[in-house]
């Protein structure tokens, strides 16, 4: 039986008057990569931020439904701690967004800001993170030069790292190779299948041949509701259910 890091269940979400995801059940498994694809505007963003309570940020946002995390419990309870939350479900940004600080800085700011001040215990963790995405061997010199002068695919590794040094259980990832180049989006979709060995990863991308690539399972938008759920080998067997949404 597979083991359920995330079941969303009856999940409805506005923005206002407009309902933007339309009654979605979903049951993700543990240490598994699922994609969620789907044409622009069809919710895709906005279901990966409903599941760390990133959407809460928007006056207008409503929802209702239950999206339970196995260890957690329903993150829409009252006694959750959001910002633990954030922690253990972290989430990737499509564009890459460093801090204007150092590399390392960058890779330490979680574990300082929630309380770690052991200096030695801040350097273990931020190489393991730095060697964990790739980079450590790429910046070790340079730990003190700006986040900000490394290349895009780079850059992307780095805040990939910054999540990782906080040990969240789960990644959330938008488009994370959207602005990059093949030889860096490669890396990327290298470090994503890797990660999912620890970690439970849902990605958000509008490519399919990067959905079939990595992905375990594909989650399937149209119009806000959910129309295709699949192993993505299946897929691959025959594509034409899910390639009928691109024509």
């Amino acid at each position: 039986m597979p083991r359920y890091k995330i079941i969303i269940e009856n999940l409805n979400v506005w923005y206002g008057k407009k309902h933007v995801l339309k009654n979605i059940n979903l049951k993700i498994e543990e240490k598994k990569i699922t994609c969620i694809m789907g044409p622009s505007g069809c919710g895709k963003s906005t279901l990966l931020r409903t599941i760390n309570r990133l959407n809460d940020l928007i006056k207008e946002f409503k929802m209702s439904g239950n999206v339970l995390i196995e260890g957690i419990g329903n993150i829409y309870s009252d006694d959750i701690d959001v910002y633990e939350l954030r922690r253990r479900v972290a989430y990737i940004y499509q564009k890459p967004n460093p801090f204007p600080m150092s590399i390392f800085d960058n890779v330490a700011f979680g574990l300082r800001i929630h309380g770690i001040k052991d200096k030695k215990f801040i350097r273990e963790k931020v190489r393991e993170a730095l060697e964990k995405v790739g980079l450590w061997d790429e910046v070790k010199d340079r730990l003190e030069v700006s986040a900000l002068k490394l290349s895009g695919g780079q850059q992307q590794r780095l805040c990939i790292a910054r999540a990782l040094a906080l040990d969240p259980e789960v990644l959330l990832m938008d488009e994370p190779t959207a602005f990059l180049d093949p030889i860096a989006t490669e890396k990327i979709e290298k470090l994503i299948i890797e990660l999912s060995k620890e970690k439970t990863i849902v990605l958000v991308s509008h490519e399919i041949h990067q959905a079939l690539r990595v992905s375990d399972y594909i989650a399937f938008l149209y119009l806000g509701e959910l129309v295709e759920y699949t192993k993505t080998k299946e897929i691959l067997r025959d594509p034409t259910e899910i390639l009928k949404y691109f024509l």
